[in-house]
């Protein structure tokens, strides 16, 4: 499978992709970065990507899958939307009012960690989750 073909696979496909060897989760994580910065511009849908950490992140999950770790989505791509706690940043709920930065990830996103996710971005919502539609007001 393309590896563009492979980004629209679903996460379950992917994490078969690097378990198998088919492909790194560098490679994976990379192609995910590179649509982001193509697409981005044009679709406004992330308030943060965190390009550097997620490749050190992938870097370190082909490591774990060369030494034998076979956790369920390791190496996988995930953006978390911004109403859900990150730690060390503020969780903003598609607002810029949010400045608390938050002392420990979520529940969801320390276990998608704890199976071997890559987190790659935070991803934008409606103000405060009031609107019917993914269009914020934060517009970068």
């Amino acid at each position: 499978m393309e590896l563009t073909e492979l980004c629209f696979a679903g996460a379950a496909r992917q994490a078969h992709a690097v378990r198998s060897g088919e492909v790194s989760a560098r490679d994976l994580v990379a192609e995910h970065l590179g649509r982001i910065e193509r697409v981005e511009p044009q679709l406004n849908a992330f308030r943060l990507v965190f390009a550097e950490k997620a490749m050190a992140e992938a870097e370190r999950a082909d490591e774990r899958a060369a030494a034998g770790e076979d956790l369920p989505l390791l190496g996988v791509p995930i953006a978390v939307k911004e109403d859900i706690a990150i730690e060390g940043l503020p969780t903003t709920k598609g607002t810029n009012a949010a400045r608390t930065r938050q002392p420990a990830d979520s529940v969801i996103v320390r276990r998608l960690r704890e199976a071997g996710a890559v987190i790659i971005g935070r991803t934008r919502m409606p103000e405060l989750g009031l609107w019917p539609h993914t269009e914020s007001g934060w517009a970068a």
